[in-house]
Formats: structure tokens, sequence, C-alpha cells
């Protein structure tokens, strides 16, 4: 990555997202990041990249707020100047039976996961030149269930797999590409290793543990770089054999 790439990772304040974030500024790209609630671990992030030499950048962007999904982009390139990556991490999971899944939190997920990823992308889109990456988090569980209660999460993810396919076919002749990273369980606040669910979800894996978000944002790594040049329209699982 040269060392006038500028890079929007939604979601930035902690877990993949942080990893992710801190992961880019390492490879020579200075970092905006959204945060919807935790403006502490945000500053916090940007303090690191900063430490690292690059310029660093916090916005408070919902995702679920469609004006804020775009305008994040927007906000980035009057800051930084230009965009070059933007890495669609934001993300809410609910998880429960069918039937106790209220319309309020179906309206959650889907503006969130599916919308506010689709106006991001669109912004970025009309932002960036040549070489330019569009990458989004989905979910292991768009390639396996393993058990009930996600099918809210699930089906939200997976819409995530036509749109990444279609942004490659529309952005490709502009030298734009765009891919999807599953992860696995991953170490996160949300979602803890040593949590009550852990075990059973370790147990799934081929590895037997869970993955740690510097291992994602490794992935997303490759695919904001150089090598992965001819690499568009595809999904890559990093869940330690979950899907296997």
């Amino acid at each position: 990555m040269n060392g006038n790439a500028v890079a929007l990772v939604t979601g930035g304040s902690r877990g993949i997202g942080a990893a992710t974030a801190l992961r880019l500024a390492r490879d020579g790209a200075d970092v905006a990041l959204t945060y919807a609630e935790d403006a502490e671990a945000a500053r916090a992030v940007v303090g690191k990249i900063e430490a690292l030499g690059r310029r660093g950048l916090v916005l408070r962007a919902d995702a679920g707020d469609a004006e804020r999904a775009a305008g994040a982009v927007e906000e980035t390139v009057r800051s930084l100047g230009r965009l070059d990556v933007l890495v669609n991490n934001a993300g809410v999971g609910v998880l429960g039976p069918l039937e106790g899944l209220t319309l309020a939190e179906v309206d959650r997920v889907l503006s969130v996961n599916v919308r506010g990823v689709f106006l991001a992308s669109r912004a970025a889109a009309g932002r960036m030149g040549r070489g330019g990456r569009i990458i989004t988090i989905g979910s292991c569980m768009t390639q396996r269930v393993a058990a009930p209660g996600g099918t809210l999460y699930a089906m939200s993810k997976a819409a995530l797999t036509g749109l990444t396919k279609a942004l490659s076919r529309e952005l490709g002749e502009r030298g734009i590409t765009a891919n999807l990273v599953h992860p696995g369980p991953v170490d996160t606040d949300m979602n803890p290793a040593d949590g009550p669910y852990a075990a059973s979800q370790s147990a799934v894996t081929a590895l037997g543990r869970f993955g740690t978000p510097e291992e994602v944002a490794a992935m997303v790594s490759f695919l904001a770089g150089p090598d992965s040049a001819y690499v568009t329209g595809a999904e890559f699982s990093v869940d330690g054999g979950y899907a296997a």
C-alpha cells in the first residue's frame, strides 16, 4: 500500500474493526474509522494509528442511519483528501428464535448489515479511482448455520454475497475490486473466547479454537494491498474450518 493511501473502516472502535484499522495503518495508510457509541474507544484506536506515524480520523456514524452511512465517506474524503479502501465492518447481531424476533429487530439488523453497507459502498465507489478496494466483513454463518437462532443474522450477512459479486461486475472496468471476508468465531468483546458459548463454537471449527481479530485483519490487509489486484467478487473464509 502506498504512503498516500486512505482507508475508512466502519465500526472501527473495537474488535475486528480496530484490528483492521491498526493493520492498515501499519501497512502505510491513513485511516478514518466510525463508531456508534464508544467515542473513548474510537479515540484510543486513532491514538495508536497516530503513534504509527499515520493520520487518523474519528467519525461518529451509526451505519443504520442512511445519511451517516454515506456521509462518513464524504467526511473522510474532505478531511483526508481521498479514499482508496473501504472496509465495511460495522454490523449488529440479533440472535434468537424465529418467532421471537420483533419487527424493530428485523429493521435494525437489515438497516445496519445490508442497507448501510450498500450506501457506504455506493458512496465510496463514487470517490475511488483505479485501484480502489471495497472489502466487506460477512460471517461464517452464511456458509454454515450450526445451531438454531441465527435466521435474521445469517440472512443479513448472506445478502452481502450478492452485493459483493454485483459490485465487482459494476466497478471492474474502473479497476475497483470488491471482496468479502467471512470470519468464524473470533475472540472479541461481543463473543469472547472464554464466554458461555465459546466451547461449543470452538468445537465446530476444524482447528478447535477461536480466531483473533488480527487474523481477520491480515486477510483484509491482503485484499487492500497490491498483491490482490486480480482478485474481485470473491469470498474468503477466516473461520478455522467452521464451514469445512
